[in-house]
């Protein structure tokens, strides 16, 4: 039943929304749609909600098998190859005009890692030799100009100077280091070396993994710290529920593409402890509750997180095979599809809800960090995971 749903919400309402703001005429996706659903055409075109496009078209084509959805996805990486790209001094830019000139060239590595995220997806879609050489120029520069002794740096600028870092910074401090573009730095490397198996991706995840053990996971709170200084010091007393059970199923999968038994052993039980801790302290009247910062929560239901919640809590009940897990990813699903899924002609998914369930009906369905990522991945994962169950159980 799950599997249906998903197939058929991923096929009627969020693949409609997406192919809908292809633009013609400059190329990409137009980048701003407001609460009203009014196109804004003239927005700013986020880089990563243009990565994140061909990552998902690039998926659903893996996952559904229409074949109408390529050009959707060689319409993303036509833009991402031709605007997106600074062919001087290498890199993605942060964002471009509504016609594809540079409007910021921050480069930060957060938007490196989605660019190698979806090339590499696209590359293991329909097999372009390009994207995968442009994903492997991306993960070199990203070694070269993103990485010190500590992690990951941050942002910086087009000429890859140091920058700070109000992209990725919040709750009031400005932070050198993050745990959300390790994660996604995590997540572009596992891509890549999915396709790839090369051997330097391959060890940089392993000192990524490491990196999450050593510093990041926090095993007296049973939680990722979020925000660091350059050494790796953690800046804020925070718990992110949905930062902590995408980790959990993307270190996961990670570990199983790697094919390291020895990590596998390694992650496991932090996996486990963030599944178990999100579960208890975020699970609540049928969703997750968005953070708690300094012992205050925010009980908003924020869309993004949602969505993870459920690939989290589906994927903890597949290793665990406790029915609690099954039946919160169940039960959230049921929330969004009441409380988060626009209804309107043309809607998506609201931004978030309140903790009554009333959706913010004026903020925007999307913009650069509004995009069909999160929701789309939690369709096509359900899809691809009780279609492996069915497989095995014959």
């Amino acid at each position: 039943m799950l599997q249906k749903e998903m197939k058929e919400h991923l096929q009627r309402k969020i693949l409609p929304f997406w192919k809908g703001l292809k633009d013609e005429e400059h190329g990409g996706y137009y980048g701003y749609v407001d609460g009203a659903l009014q196109v804004k055409k003239d927005a700013e075109k986020s880089c990563i909600l243009n990565s994140r496009i061909l990552w998902f078209f690039s998926n659903a084509y893996i996952c559904l098998g229409e074949k109408e959805l390529r050009e959707y996805a060689v319409h993303a990486y036509d833009f991402l190859r031709n605007h997106c790209f600074d062919k001087e001094r290498g890199g993605v830019f942060w964002s471009l005009t509504c016609d594809g000139r540079v409007e910021d060239g921050t480069k930060h590595t957060y938007n490196q890692a989605f660019a190698v995220y979806a090339l590499s997806s696209y590359y293991r879609a329909f097999g372009e030799q390009e994207a995968l050489l442009l994903a492997g120029r991306l993960v070199r520069m990203i070694e070269e100009k993103c990485f010190d002794r500590y992690g990951y740096k941050e942002a910086q600028t087009e000429d890859f100077r140091p920058a700070s870092n109000e992209k990725l910074s919040e709750n009031g401090v400005m932070a050198e280091r993050t745990m959300n573009t390790l994660l996604h730095v995590l997540e572009a490397y596992t891509e890549y070396y999915r396709v790839t198996q090369d051997g330097m991706a391959g060890d940089k995840l392993r000192w990524m993994l490491d990196l999450i053990v050593e510093k990041i996971y926090n095993p007296l709170l049973r939680r990722q710290e979020v925000f660091f200084d350059k050494q790796m010091n953690s800046l804020l007393d925070l718990h992110s529920y949905g930062h902590d059970i995408e980790t959990a199923w993307l270190v996961d999968q990670c570990t199983e593409i790697l094919g390291d038994a020895g990590y596998r052993k390694k992650m496991g039980p932090i996996t486990a402890a963030l599944e178990q801790q999100v579960f208890e302290r975020a699970y609540r009247n049928h969703s997750l509750e968005n953070e708690c910062e300094r012992g205050k929560t925010d009980t908003r239901r924020i869309w993004w997180v949602q969505a993870e919640g459920v690939v989290g809590f589906y994927n903890a009940w597949q290793k665990s095979g406790e029915r609690r897990y099954l039946e919160a990813a169940e039960d959230i699903w049921d929330y969004i599809k009441e409380h988060l899924v626009d209804r309107r002609e043309g809607g998506e998914w609201f931004w978030y809800a309140d903790e009554n369930g009333r959706p913010a009906k004026d903020a925007p369905e999307a913009e650069p960090w509004k995009c069909p990522y999160h929701n789309g991945r939690m369709c096509m994962e359900i899809i691809r995971r009780a279609k492996q169950k069915a497989i095995k159980e014959k």
